[in-house]
């Protein structure tokens, strides 16, 4: 093999790994895609991390008894090209929301919209 074929056979692997690398990202296959869940109650802890931001929502049930949701937002990057400031939403906040369900219906969901009181839902994704 001469010189070239070897540097273009590496480019090409180079340019295969990149498009490779790029479509790795997870699906949402886990989430009910279909029908929005709505959420009220106390955000416990938000965590503003790559690769997606989390908060953590105490949530009374209809038993008055509280449970804990672990609700997956958007990336910290594409939060703030929507507006969203790592101190927009706080622990003690009170807040609703719009989101996908865990599809074996475990207290998760993939976040839609959040709203604080008072506020229009705001897309979180």
């Amino acid at each position: 093999m001469t010189i070239k074929k070897i540097a273009f056979l590496i480019w090409i692997a180079t340019i295969c790994s990149y498009f490779d690398a790029a479509s790795a990202h997870h699906s949402h296959g886990n989430y009910e895609m279909t029908e929005y869940t709505h959420l009220a109650g106390t955000v416990r802890e938000l965590s503003w991390m790559n690769p997606h931001t989390w908060i953590y929502l105490e949530v009374q049930n209809s038993d008055g008894e509280v449970a804990v949701w672990a609700l997956e937002g958007g990336s910290p990057n594409a939060l703030i090209r929507g507006g969203w400031k790592p101190d927009t939403v706080g622990a003690g906040d009170q807040i609703t929301v719009r989101c996908h369900r865990l599809k074996d219906e475990s207290n998760g969901c993939l976040l839609g919209f959040v709203a604080l009181p008072g506020a229009e839902e705001k897309e979180f994704d």
